[in-house]
């Protein structure tokens, strides 16, 4: 038996595209608008209203670049014999289910109750897509860069966000996990 690759193969790549196309259909039969209900696409959509979540690119975007390090992270950590090939498709196979469960109306919800999103109603179908590709460059960077180097991205990134729209991927977990009333009127400007 041969040795596996130990890089990214044609197959890790359609099998990684597969698991998206199944998201991205999931969420459409789940009646996820396709676009922004707006009737726009933007590339990037740098305002904090009812247009973030919608278009290929927001002050969420850095959120799925570090899901990207901490996925490929987890993957070296567990399954460091194993292709990073396969751990990018693990990775996407996450990221895609993700994706999937953050539209649900449990989740919306959950987001509108807890955080600081109180208009959300969760992704067009092309901004999940887009996630899904985001956490994708996140994982290929972290397995290229060095770690110091994918480290500080991550904590600049995370800085990033919290200095202009008071939140970051850091606070979103705690605020959807463990909401605390204090952070919450931070984020609120209040």
């Amino acid at each position: 038996m041969r040795p596996a690759r130990r890089g990214l193969a044609r197959t890790h790549i359609l099998i990684a595209a597969a698991i998206a196309a199944i998201a991205i259909a999931t969420l459409l039969a789940m009646g996820r608008p396709p676009i922004c209900t707006c009737g726009t696409i933007e590339l990037w959509h740098g305002a904090v209203d009812a247009g973030n979540s919608q278009h290929v690119a927001d002050w969420y975007t850095p959120s799925h670049v570090v899901h990207g390090f901490l996925f490929y992270a987890l993957g070296w950590l567990l399954l460091r014999r194993r292709p990073v090939g396969e751990r990018l498709v693990l990775a996407v196979l996450i990221e895609a289910a993700w994706e999937v469960i953050e539209n649900t109306p449990f989740v919306i919800d959950r987001y509108r109750e807890a955080t600081i999103a109180l208009g959300y109603t969760g992704d067009s179908v092309l901004n999940s897509a887009a996630d899904i590709g985001w956490m994708v460059l996140g994982f290929l960077l972290a397995w290229r860069l060095p770690v110091a180097a994918t480290v500080a991205l991550a904590a600049a990134l995370e800085l990033l966000a919290l200095w202009v729209i008071r939140d970051n991927l850091t606070l979103n977990v705690l605020m959807l996990l463990w909401p605390i009333e204090a952070v919450r009127a931070w984020q609120g400007g209040t």
